[in-house]
């Protein structure tokens, strides 16, 4: 690392702590010392512990579940480094919540991914480092940098290791999903199949068609988010009933909130693959699901960021 390594600070908030630790386990330094605790009527205390002056700061904050308590963990923290003269702070997100809500469906919607972003923009954060956002163009909302990094790359590599691609085809559970699906199925080397489907009503999807051979496959259903389940377990039983072999699922971030948990253990999937974008606790913690770290990918990342190099070129 360069001379300069000793300007490198890396802080969490209470998210994810353990991948935090991780990402310095890679980079070979030591996490920078803060509390983030409440205050007896519940309001957030930020309390960095060691001089961050001119430093090159990196926050580790998801903002997943609890959403509104992580976002202002992320924002007190980024407040209380700039007060404190840090030189830039990064915002490392690798599960940016609100996500879902970045354009207007109906009348007199919100379009809170936008809001989110301005209020990080506004707390003194100068970057943005996140992970498979649900929509591409949220990056445009930020006014300032974004390292949009792919969890692709890394689910290949799991099931080049584990799959014969001879007999593999990757399934896009949705048309939405589609560049995805065929990033993966590029790299496998395998060919592509897509889901058609139509929502009657919020939450509910019913499976019309499905365009491409599936008939005697492996199948990977590839997402980005596997919320409440509903979709990804209902599109495997559509694949079984149309002649699939076995069926593996696999997604960036696992929100898994709901009745999630029950459908996945009682599905015909074989194997959840997720990472660790979103810390999953030991309840959700079941056999069929297999986790993949992201922290060589963000700290790989924060190097570059931090010696002014291309991020780009971790995936070409």
């Amino acid at each position: 690392m360069s001379s300069n390594s000793k300007r490198l600070k890396i802080f969490s908030g209470n998210a994810n702590p353990e991948l935090a630790q991780e990402i310095c386990q890679y980079l070979g330094v030591t996490m920078g010392s803060s509390q983030v605790t409440h205050f007896s009527d519940g309001e957030i205390r930020v309390k960095v512990d060691e001089s961050v002056r001119g430093s090159d700061a990196f926050i580790i904050q998801p903002t997943s579940t609890p959403v509104n308590e992580n976002l202002m963990e992320l924002l007190i923290m980024a407040d209380a480094l700039r007060r404190a003269s840090a030189r830039r702070i990064t915002a490392v997100i690798p599960y940016y919540g609100y996500a879902r809500q970045d354009r207007k469906t109906r009348a007199r919607d919100p379009i809170t991914a936008k809001l989110v972003a301005n209020i990080i923009s506004a707390s003194g954060c100068r970057r943005v480092i996140t992970m498979d956002l649900h929509a591409g163009q949220i990056q445009g909302f930020f006014d300032i940098p974004v390292d949009h990094l792919p969890a692709v790359p890394i689910l290949a590599e799991y099931f080049q290791q584990t799959l014969n691609k001879e007999n593999v085809v990757v399934v896009s559970p949705d048309i939405g999903g589609v560049t995805r699906a065929r990033d993966l199925a590029e790299r496998i080397g395998s060919p592509l199949a897509i889901i058609d489907k139509r929502r009657p009503e919020p939450n509910v999807a019913e499976v019309t068609n499905v365009i491409g051979n599936i008939k005697g496959k492996t199948v990977i259903m590839i997402d980005d988010i596997i919320d409440t389940a509903g979709t990804i377990t209902k599109g495997a039983a559509a694949l079984m009933d149309r002649g699939a072999k076995e069926i593996y699922v696999c997604c960036t971030h696992a929100v898994l909130s709901g009745p999630a948990i029950q459908r996945l253990e009682e599905s015909v999937i074989k194997e959840v693959i997720i990472t660790n974008t979103i810390p999953l606790p030991a309840e959700k913690m079941i056999d069929k699901i297999k986790v993949l770290s992201v922290a060589p990918l963000l700290g790989e990342a924060i190097i570059r960021i931090h010696e002014d190099l291309s991020v780009s070129k971790l995936f070409s």
